[in-house]
């Protein structure tokens, strides 16, 4: 009469049947009130109404014990979830719940009023994983449901193995669980949680990413070469994950193509260049690290260069390993690979090494590793001059006598003409100047008495003059 809505008296009466213990009563007046959700795969779990009855009916349940003496209950109870767990999960779930008035009573207001994530929920709460998983699949449910209903309880609660044999169980190939890995995979990653995320991907037989996951942690975290060394059993690891995954590729070219839709592809080339790249990141670690040992190493940089980085990163270790050798020679080897096999742009590198050398004030090992570079066989005829005008570009204050030695070591004349200009010693300039052929010698010779005259230089400009 007075228009009010009857959904809360009917829900009062439904809660009261129930608690009278009269389950068909209670289910026509809670079909009064209770309405299934509009999307059943939503991250929710149904209605506060719905989510009452199921507690009231989770709470009334009693484990059944025939209980003549409680230490010897204990025991039998042990035993008998030992033998349970010992068979299959089936038998277990089935002997619970099919076997309770009080659960079936859940699972139909569950399956009537509840989502997906709410069943789902329930039959992990009691120990029924397969049920769980199998709900899922039936219902196509998306992989947020798996994270939240399944993954996140699995794990945290240390079931993940218990997880992967079901998983196995249901679908041996693991395809139909292709999409939920992912997103299992990519849940940890945001969650920084990379060794679950490690052995998820072993049991995904998922070796490229098993092989990327191994490379975080060889890297992540390490401030010198010294702890890098410590860490190289995941170089190792990662090498056994690529071979793997070379051999599954030619095992499975032999036959038709496999359908290997949620593990990650990459060609034989690129994965043997990996392989690569890793055997020179060994070969780079035992370097350096023996390099930090002795105490030859001089350079600390705010990150540690490694060769899974970019193009600027591996440069940077090619620098390193040149400069904190006991000599330059000694890791000119080792870099030299590293520019080769990454066709670096080498000029840059020895510049950078060059200008560093500068800054320590070792002369003498910018001209050993100009040899270095002369004798690599594939230096460009300019390499080394065009090293020593990117070192004068920027230090004007080298002592003389070296100045003059590394000018002395340029190959052309007209790059020790630019250089002696460069650094304002304008009679060498006209000494090598002269010496060129006579038309070029003119011009180069005009061009010193010019410089000369504007830097004041009034004998240089008087030598030039008489000379023209």
């Amino acid at each position: 009469k007075s228009g009010l809505d009857p959904g809360g008296a009917w829900h009062a009466w439904g809660m009261a049947c129930l608690k009278a213990g009269n389950l068909s009563s209670a289910r026509e007046k809670f079909n009064r009130c209770l309405k299934p959700p509009m999307d059943l795969n939503q991250l929710n779990y149904g209605s506060r109404l719905v989510q009452d009855v199921i507690q009231y009916l989770e709470a009334t349940v009693k484990p059944i014990l025939i209980a003549d003496d409680d230490y010897f209950a204990t025991l039998r109870e042990l035993e008998a979830t030992l033998r349970t767990r010992s068979l299959s999960l089936e038998m277990m779930c089935e002997g619970k719940i099919q076997h309770n008035s009080y659960y079936q009573e859940c699972l139909f207001y569950l399956h009537s009023y509840g989502t997906n994530l709410a069943i789902i929920s329930f039959y992990m709460r009691h120990d029924c994983m397969r049920e769980a998983l199998l709900h899922l699949l039936n219902k196509e449910s998306p992989s947020e449901v798996f994270i939240e209903g399944i993954f996140i309880p699995s794990y945290e609660s240390g079931k993940l193995h218990m997880l992967e044999n079901l998983l196995e169980t249901i679908d041996p190939g693991l395809e139909s669980w292709g999409v939920y890995l992912i997103a299992a995979c990519k849940h940890l990653q945001r969650k920084n949680y990379y060794h679950i995320l490690y052995e998820l991907q072993q049991f995904m037989k998922d070796h490229v990413r098993a092989a990327m996951t191994c490379i975080r942690f060889f890297t992540h975290g390490a401030k010198s070469y010294t702890e890098l060394g410590g860490k190289q059993t995941w170089l190792l690891k990662i090498k056994d994950h690529l071979k793997v995954y070379l051999q599954e590729v030619s095992r499975s070219s032999g036959r038709k193509k496999m359908a290997f839709t949620f593990r990650k592809k990459m060609s034989a080339t690129d994965v043997s260049r990996h392989i690569n790249t890793v055997d020179l990141q060994m070969e780079v670690t035992k370097f350096l690290h023996q390099c930090e040992s002795s105490g030859t190493s001089q350079m600390t940089g705010s990150s540690l260069p490694t060769l899974f980085g970019n193009n600027n990163m591996k440069m940077d270790v090619a620098c390193k390993v040149i400069l904190e050798g006991k000599n330059i020679e000694e890791g000119f080897g080792i870099a030299f690979r590293v520019l080769q096999d990454f066709q670096l742009e080498a000029t840059e590198v020895y510049s950078k090494v060059a200008k560093q050398l500068v800054k320590q004030q070792k002369y003498s090992e910018i001209r050993q590793l100009l040899k270095c570079v002369n004798e690599s066989g594939v230096a460009a005829k300019n390499d080394g001059d065009n090293i020593i005008l990117n070192c004068l570009n920027e230090f004007k204050n080298i002592p003389a006598e070296d100045l003059d030695n590394l000018i002395q070591d340029m190959d052309s004349d007209e790059n020790k003409i630019q250089a002696y200009v460069m650094c304002n010693k304008l009679r060498s300039a006209y000494l090598v100047s002269v010496r060129q052929e006579k038309g070029r010698a003119v011009q180069l010779v005009q061009h010193v008495r010019q410089l000369a005259e504007s830097s004041g230089d009034d004998v240089v400009k008087a030598i030039c003059a008489q000379w023209l």
